[in-house]
């Protein structure tokens, strides 16, 4: 059986259209969003309620606590035994979010190479991370094989270390070699193909909301609960300017075109990313239940 891969860029009503094509296809939904995992973040993540749920099974939301850290191999280990008992119960997994190395973790199988390992190499690249952060990890990665680096996230530790460790033991880069990631399924993916300035209004009136909806209080009250804030759930958009805005004050207005600005940067490469999606459809901005039948046809190959 397909999968469906609901994706783009922020604000464009994937979670809307994803519902609607559950509910046509017999589907449930994997979210691949790096925020929702988090639980109590549910402003700044824009997470569905249960009514935009609309009753379908949603699932990789909600899985870890604002202290913790959360990987690429996380998200893997946790979202691919969701997709195969939906699989094994006869329905269609229908990944929805727009970070996409989250929902590539699902559709490919990445190749490691043919190098063998090196427990010592890894090891002083792992102390490395835990004495300096992830950040300083993956620009190491930036420096030898910035290829590797630009199609590897930050916190997908795992695999950042393994570039390192062939670059360091072949003196050659990951990226040279021909291990190309295979497809785990057969899948289409469509994505909402909206005019830029109207996106960036839809981004402009999301944060408003999320303003309006109290998100200031929300990142106060994770603060104020022992969240620190140099954790991984508030270098999110929305958050990391909050952060800033209630230990440094200034203007709420300023503050909120920081954030209009960070996401607005942040949709364009999410944008880059899913161009280069396999099985890619992208779809007329129209009303969600005209696109989801448009969906249905792509799906059932019509």
């Amino acid at each position: 059986m397909k999968l469906l891969a609901v994706c783009g860029a922020t604000a464009t009503g994937k979670t809307a259209l994803a519902v609607e094509c559950a509910k046509r296809i017999n589907g449930e939904i994997v979210s691949c969003d790096a925020l929702l995992i988090y639980k109590r973040l549910n402003i700044g993540t824009a997470k569905p309620t249960q009514e935009e749920r609309g009753g379908i099974p949603h699932y990789m939301i909600d899985v870890a606590e604002p202290t913790e850290k959360f990987s690429v191999s996380d998200f893997e280990r946790l979202a691919l035994p969701a997709v195969e008992d939906i699989l094994s119960r006869g329905k269609v997994p229908i990944l929805c979010g727009g970070t996409g190395f989250y929902m590539n973790a699902v559709l490919y199988q990445s190749g490691f190479g043919l190098t063998p390992a090196s427990e010592e190499v890894r090891q002083k690249y792992e102390k490395l991370e835990r004495e300096e952060g992830r950040a300083a990890l993956h620009r190491r990665l930036e420096e030898v094989d910035p290829e590797s680096a630009a199609l590897l996230h930050e916190n997908d530790v795992k695999r950042v270390v393994r570039a390192l460790e062939i670059y360091e033991l072949t003196g050659r880069k990951k990226s040279e070699q021909k291990d190309e990631a295979k497809a785990r399924y057969p899948f289409e993916a469509v994505a909402f193909d909206f005019p830029r300035d109207v996106l960036y209004e839809r981004i402009g009136r999301r944060v408003d909301r999320m303003l309006e909806e109290g998100l200031v209080e929300e990142v106060r009250a994770l603060l104020e609960s022992g969240v620190p804030e140099n954790a991984q759930c508030m270098q999110g958009i929305g958050y990391k300017e909050v952060v800033e805005y209630l230990k440094n004050g200034g203007l709420h207005s300023t503050m909120s075109d920081i954030i209009k600005q960070n996401t607005r940067n942040y949709a364009k490469r999410q944008l880059t990313f899913f161009k280069k999606m396999q099985n890619l459809h992208w779809l007329a901005p129209e009303p969600i239940e005209r696109a989801a039948e448009e969906v249905c046809k792509i799906y059932d190959g019509r």
